[in-house]
This record gives structure tokens, C-alpha cells and sequence, in this order.
């Protein structure tokens, strides 16, 4: 069984985000997105908790539907406005990200870290152990003075089955390899606790590629997540991975298999490609943002609208060229940094899942129109019609044939789809916190003279 899992979103807890997330639209978001396991978000917020302890309901060992959707499946009634059979139930699974800041090394340092839980009863556990060490009602994620090596002891002491991520791993202010605040190894960053880390999230602002050249990540799964602060974002970045068949034989007898967070943490902690051995199982793709279109790909200062590639910046010794103030150093300056001399940007680790790299549908339907703004009225209701006649927004962006996207209809859509699939787009890289912009039309747009994709 095939599914697709955004293992990073926030709540309406968490500062700077949407009031829209919600258990509820959380969930219907993801059937329409193609999304089946999705996190919590911010579990450590009391208000937060109290709601997925009162709406969420186990399914299977670790992983949580709404209680009101408990019986759509057997029902065949979905809670949405779309009523197609692509949709299940969305699982939850515990998750929560936390911002550590303390000093370490003769440096100030801050970090995010993204932490999973096997049940609703660990979660209960480490919020009373952090709830000793910082305020966990001020924020969705919570500030602690906290080594990341000490959080990663207090949480795996509560559960050895919990998963401590270090969060978006390059971005300059908040990360492992930050520029400004983070470490130049997962060893020097965890300490003792350096083990008992398993994967890396990638970040918007970079692809599973660029992660590979740096020898420190070749034990490290790598794994990609929206970190959504609003609906429309949940699944911009995700994971898929092929859970074994429940009825699996294990060698000394008995049974095991089947969706549950012990099954997709055991891949995640496999870094497997496919797993022979147990039916095909394994980490097969992740699904990423063009990291240009990041907000910190580019070195920069975005007051003076300066972006840089590496070299660029190092030749101004990192120095602002109009204000004389110190750039921001981005993710590609650092991954070449720390990367392996013999490891360019072409370099392939075979061993590794693959990855594509997409742009969302709506931005894709708004471009293809003509339209500046994703939200648009035409844009939602050409989006809506979409997902009505395909099943989801996965399901449209990698395995619908283009052709038929087209034939009914949608050719400047189609074909902007097919771009993307191609890699066929246009770049402005982001830096200093400023997305990238992306273009999958130049200046000509009369699609229609150029739909020899379709005959």
C-alpha cells in the first residue's frame, strides 16, 4: 500500500499561522490534496492537545482519524463537498515542532526540531516534562532554553519509539547547518544522542540532491515536509512511502504489516529504497519545492534587494555591496560548505529514494489563466473542477495523463502541468527570507501553438 505523508504542518496555535487549521479542515485538505498521513502539528500547546485528545480516535496502532469520520469509509459518505471515492480517511499522527535556543560551543544557538509520538499517551508524558522546563501556552511551538541533545534525552526517555528531526535543516536562523546559529555535524549538534537520530528534513530551500553531497548525512534518512502555516500549503513538500501488507510473515512466526506508525517509522529509519525482504516496503520518493523558489536559497539582503549565488557573495566577503551590512548566508552557500570536495552538484547517490520536484496545482491553474493571485475566484473554481473530474491534487500533478486533462477541456492547464513534469520552468531564487518567484510560461502565452503534446 502506496501513501503519501506530510509529517510537518502547524495549528492556529502556532504564531504567523492560518485560523483555518483546524482538525476538521486539516483533514479534508489532505483528501483533497492526496495527503493520507498527516501531523498533528504542535501537540505540545495545551489547547491543541485537549482538541486532538477530544476529536481524534485511534485507527490503527498510532495513527488517529476525527471520530466523526470513523464510519465514512464503511458509509462510502465522505464530510466534504467533493464526493469521490479517491478520498479516505485522513491519519493523524502525533507531531509537534519545537524551537530550542541555549548556548553551546561560544555560540548562541537555535534550532527547530520536529518531534513524532507513537500515541496520544507519550504526548501527555513529554508535555508535562517540557511544561517544567518552558511556557508551552505561549506558542504552538514552543520556545525552550533547551539543548537539542537534552530534548532529544527527555523525549526518547518517554518513549524509545519517538522521533527527534532536526527541522529544515539549512535555513539560516533556525536550523542544524543555519548559518547563524547552527553546527557543522549532526555529532557536534546532538552530542551523545547523535545515534539515536535517524533522518533530516530537507527544508524548502533545498532537495534531497544537495543533502547528498555532504558525507555527515550519509547515515541520515532525508525527509520532506510542507511545515504548512496554512491550508493551502499542507503537502507543497511530503513523503511516500510503500507500507507492507498486514499479512506479512515474520521469520519467527506470526503476522505483521499494515499501516501504523510503527510500520512508517521503521522505513523512515530503513532509509530503504525498497525492502525485498518485507514485500516491497520501503521509502520510495520524497516530493519537494523547487528549492529555488525557497526563501533562503540565495545568499542576500533583502532590504537592498541583493541576492547572490555562493561565489558572488564570497568575492564581496559577504558584505552587502550597497549598505555594507553582512549578507544573509543561504542554503547553498552552506551546502557547499560542507559538502565532500569530490561530491559537485551532480553528484548521484544512487542508494537513495528519488524525488520530484512540483509546483502546487493552484499556482500552476493561476499562471496557466493569466491570473496573478492563486486565491482568485476563477483559479478556486477551475481547481474544484479539477479535483471533481481526477480525485485529488496528487493524483492530478504526477499520474494523470496530460492528454486527458486537455481532451476535457483544460489545454493551457495541461500543458502547464506537463512543464512542470519536464522541469520546464523558470527561476528567481529566494534569499533573505524572500520566496523565490516561478515561471512556467515565458513572455509568449499563446499555449495553443505550442499543444504538439496533445497532436
Amino acid at each position: 500500500m502506496q501513501i503519501i505523508a506530510d509529517l510537518h504542518i502547524h495549528s492556529k496555535f502556532s504564531r504567523a499561522c492560518s485560523r483555518d487549521l483546524v482538525l476538521e479542515k486539516i483533514d479534508e485538505t489532505c483528501r483533497i490534496k492526496g495527503v493520507n498521513v498527516v501531523g498533528t502539528g504542535d501537540f505540545t500547546h495545551p489547547e491543541w492537545f485537549l482538541e486532538m485528545r477530544g476529536k481524534l480516535v485511534e485507527k490503527e496502532k498510532g495513527l488517529y482519524i476525527l471520530k466523526n469520520n470513523q464510519e465514512t469509509r464503511n458509509n462510502n459518505q465522505i464530510n466534504s463537498k467533493f464526493q469521490t471515492p479517491n478520498f479516505e480517511q485522513t491519519r493523524f499522527v502525533c507531531s509537534s515542532e519545537i524551537a530550542c535556543i541555549y548556548s553551546k560551543g561560544g555560540k548562541v544557538r537555535r534550532l527547530h526540531i520536529v518531534v513524532l509520538a507513537p500515541s496520544l499517551e507519550a504526548v501527555e508524558k513529554i508535555n508535562k516534562e517540557l511544561g517544567k522546563i518552558g511556557n508551552l501556552k505561549a506558542d504552538g511551538r514552543p520556545i525552550l532554553g533547551l539543548d537539542v541533545e537534552k530534548l532529544a534525552e527527555i523525549v526518547l526517555g518517554v518513549d524509545e519509539r519517538c522521533m527527534v528531526i532536526p527541522a529544515h535543516i539549512w535555513t539560516p536562523w533556525f536550523a542544524m547547518f543555519g548559518s547563524k546559529s547552527g553546527f557543522d555535524s549532526v555529532e557536534e549538534c546532538w552530542g551523545q544522542m547523535s545515534n539515536n537520530i535517524f533522518a533530516i528534513e530537507t527544508g524548502l530551500s533545498s532537495d534531497p540532491q544537495m543533502n547528498w553531497r555532504v558525507k555527515n548525512l550519509d547515515r541520515m534518512s532525508i525527509i520532506s515536509n510542507s511545515d504548512a502555516h496554512s491550508l493551502p500549503n499542507i503537502g507543497r513538500e511530503a513523503n511516500v512511502l510503500e507500507i507492507p501488507p498486514l499479512s506479512f510473515p515474520l521469520a519467527k512466526g506470526g503476522t505483521k504489516g499494515g499501516l501504523s506508525y510503527d510500520e512508517i517509522i521503521k522505513i523512515i529509519r530503513g532509509k530503504n529504497i525498497k525492502d525485498p525482504a518485507r514485500n516491497g516496503a520501503g521509502f520510495l520518493q520524497t516530493i519537494e519545492f523547487y528549492p529555488e523558489e525557497g526563501m533562503y536559497h540565495f545568499d542576500g539582503h533583502r532590504a537592498c534587494r541583493i541576492s547572490m549565488m555562493p561565489g558572488e557573495a564570497k568575492q564581496n566577503k559577504n558584505i552587502c555591496p550597497r549598505c555594507k551590512k553582512i549578507l544573509t548566508i543561504g542554503v547553498l552557500n552552506r551546502v557547499e560548505e560542507l559538502a565532500e570536495k569530490n561530491r559537485d552538484d551532480k553528484y548521484v547517490d544512487n542508494s537513495r529514494p528519488s524525488f520530484v520536484k512540483l509546483v502546487e496545482l493552484d499556482k500552476i491553474i493561476a499562471e496557466s489563466l493569466g491570473i496573478k493571485s492563486r486565491s482568485a475566484g476563477r483559479v478556486k473554481a477551475e481547481y474544484d473542477n479539477l479535483i471533481k473530474k481526477f480525485g485529488n491534487e496528487f493524483e492530478i500533478l504526477l499520474k494523470v495523463k496530460t492528454e486527458k486533462i486537455a481532451e476535457s477541456g483544460w489545454l493551457e492547464i495541461a500543458e502547464g502541468i506537463q512543464r512542470v513534469r519536464e522541469g520546464r520552468v523558470m527561476i528567481e531564487p529566494g534569499f533573505d527570507g524572500q520566496y523565490g518567484k516561478i515561471k512556467i510560461f515565458g513572455k509568449e502565452k499563446n499555449v495553443k501553438k505550442q499543444m504538439s503534446l496533445f497532436g
